[in-house]
Formats: C-alpha cells, sequence, structure tokens
C-alpha cells in the first residue's frame, strides 16, 4: 500500500523501485558480458513450455527454438544486445532494446508483462538482469535462453541477419 504522505504515485514509486533494482543488479553482477551469470536452475524454472505462463526462467538453447517454432499466441522475443550486435545476426522475428541504454528499464516498462517473452543476449549475462527487472516490473512469462545467443549459435541453431 502507498502512503499518502510519501507523496509518490503509484507509477513513480514503480519507476524508482525498478531503477534502484536495475542499478543493485548491474552493480553485484557487472556490466560486461565476459562473466556469465549464474543463477541456480529449479525444477519449476526447468518446466517445459506448455503456453501458459510459467514464471521467470531458464530454457536451454533447443528448448528457445521449440518455443520459437511453435510460438504461444503473442510471444515477443527480445534481444538486449547493441544495435551492431543485433545486426550482426539475431533470432528471428526479435526486436531489440539496448540494455546500455540508460532508460533501458524504463523501454522494458513500456511492453506488456501479460504476454510471453523469449529473452537472450550475447552471453546470458545482460538477459538474466534483463529478466530481474522484468520480474520486477511483474511480467508473467519470461524464457530466458541459458548461454544467449553464443549458446544458441553453439547448437547450431538458426539465426537472421
Amino acid at each position: 500500500m502507498i502512503s499518502s504522505t510519501t507523496g509518490l504515485t503509484r507509477p513513480k514509486l514503480l519507476l524508482a523501485t525498478t531503477g534502484i533494482a536495475l542499478s543493485l543488479v548491474v552493480a553485484a553482477c557487472g556490466g560486461g558480458d565476459d562473466q556469465t551469470a549464474s543463477t541456480p536452475a529449479t525444477s519449476d524454472q526447468q518446466a517445459e513450455p506448455s503456453g501458459e505462463a510459467l514464471g521467470i526462467r531458464l530454457v536451454t538453447p533447443q528448448e528457445g527454438a521449440e518455443i520459437q517454432a511453435e510460438p504461444p499466441q503473442d510471444l515477443v522475443i527480445l534481444d538486449v544486445r547493441t544495435p551492431e550486435e543485433f545486426a550482426e545476426g539475431r533470432l528471428e522475428g526479435a526486436i531489440m532494446i539496448d540494455f546500455y541504454e540508460a532508460d533501458f528499464a524504463d523501454q522494458l516498462a513500456e511492453l506488456d508483462p501479460n504476454v510471453p517473452y523469449l529473452l537472450y543476449c550475447r552471453s546470458g549475462n545482460r538477459s538474466g538482469q534483463a529478466a530481474a527487472v522484468m520480474e520486477q516490473l511483474g511480467f508473467t512469462d519470461v524464457s530466458d535462453i541459458d548461454g544467449g545467443i553464443l549458446s544458441w549459435s553453439d547448437a547450431g541453431l538458426p539465426l537472421v541477419k
């Protein structure tokens, strides 16, 4: 509940909370992709895609390819790399929001949190951080490709330019 004495409206509180959360995640995990995010997977995170909202979870490149091949209704494929990386090759149908943009969290907040997302970056670090922000923003169905586009390519899965 928001106290009327704070003077913060729900949107302002959400933006402030999101900014703080993003700052903490970036500070804790570093901003580069040289380190791979390491989040222990629970059995809930390993659930097979079934078309229903499954929360925020890591998926293998093969599971990501299955989601892409038989997409749930309104699937958004979200690439959080830079424009240069995006131009080098991406998953078919992907949209890009640059993780390094100052208004990254604001851009995420403009997306529909109730549709499914297939999320990736280069190695999994930025997408892991983006998934944490998306969770804070109330997104209900985010599949983060473990190992990013590097793992996707290593698995021999297709990219488009």
